[in-house]
């Protein structure tokens, strides 16, 4: 065997485990795109063909058209690497960065957790309570907020998506939803939403007439979306099992005030609702989150843009904004 064919070989064996690893990360983790899905698996079940046949003996192939059959399948293994980094950095972006500027509040009365005239971030070691700095809450739709508009203090995903689609459309968005005063319906309302909105000023969460309160929210020229009901006057309304740990987050209302909270570290979801509950929020939405769908930052009191889930992804097209 020519030293050629040997490192054919184990570039094969090479990027047939590292197809595997990938897959099984994105299975794992349980990035469910269906399209990724399908492209990961395919990756891997090509890798897997052409390291058979190279074992078996390329040279055996006497048809013109095996002959170029291998060739792609040897192609197919340059696509693993970049489809490694991929999936690499979705598995990262699921992980929260540590917030070293928020308070300590452990020991913190309840009562004492609270905005400031700034963005404030306090952490009981279970979640982060953020309360950006806001004189006005908007969707945002289509085009993804720029870090370098000074205006906005937090930015987050907010509704949910119909289907996983490059192209925008006001229709894909789950859930009757308010834009700076325009009412966009939709086909895709379910009886477990719930509705915030903010209009005149004021936040609200509705749970009995959800799509009434977003037309409200428009006609009075506010803005507002739909979301799973988590916590209603401080009693849980969704309950989901989940076989595994994950991040968290919900846009709540804690001591009369709009807040978002995040799991610190992956964790289940009734230990999240838990920590809710004992902190004593009083209404909550269940926020999206997942690769890509937790692209998230605020803005500090020093006036630096600060990360929290950092991968943003071409099929996200609808945020949070607070504004000061």
């Amino acid at each position: 065997m020519s030293i050629r064919e040997r490192i054919s070989g184990i570039w094969l064996i090479a990027m047939n485990l590292l197809a595997l690893f990938a897959f099984t990360v994105f299975f794992v983790a349980q990035m469910w795109l269906n399209l990724l899905f399908a492209v990961y698996l395919t990756l891997a079940v090509l890798q897997g063909i052409t390291l058979v046949i190279y074992m078996w003996g390329p040279e055996k192939l006497t048809a013109p058209w095996q002959k170029v059959l291998y060739r792609l399948l040897y192609a197919s293994s340059f696509l693993v690497i970049p489809s490694f980094v991929f999936i690499f950095f979705g598995l990262v972006s699921q992980y929260h960065v540590r917030i070293p500027e928020s308070i300590d509040a452990a020991s913190l009365p309840i009562t004492e957790i609270l905005p400031q005239e700034h963005t404030a971030i306090y952490t009981t070691g279970t979640v982060y309570v953020i309360f950006p700095e806001y004189s006005d809450v908007c969707l945002v739709c289509e085009n993804r907020p720029s870090k370098s508009d000074r205006t906005i203090t937090w930015c987050s995903g907010a509704a949910f998506q119909h289907t996983v689609s490059i192209g925008f459309t006001q229709e894909n968005v789950e859930g009757d939803h308010a834009v700076n005063g325009t009412l966009y319906e939709s086909p895709y309302n379910k009886d477990s939403f719930a509705a915030f909105t903010y209009a005149d000023g004021q936040f609200s969460f509705e749970f009995d007439n959800p799509t009434g309160a977003i037309r409200e929210a428009a006609e009075a020229g506010g803005n507002g979306f739909m979301q799973f009901g988590l916590i209603r006057d401080g009693k849980t309304v969704m309950n989901i099992a989940r076989p595994r740990a994950r991040c968290y987050r919900t846009l709540a209302e804690l001591n009369g005030n709009l807040c978002i909270i995040d799991s610190v570290n992956m964790l289940h979801f009734e230990d999240f609702m838990a920590e809710l509950h004992r902190i004593g929020v009083t209404n909550a939405v269940y926020m999206d989150m997942g690769a890509g769908w937790n692209y998230s930052w605020y803005r500090n009191m020093y006036d630096r843009v600060v990360t929290l889930f950092g991968l943003p992804v071409p099929w996200s097209h609808n945020w949070v904004v607070f504004r000061k």
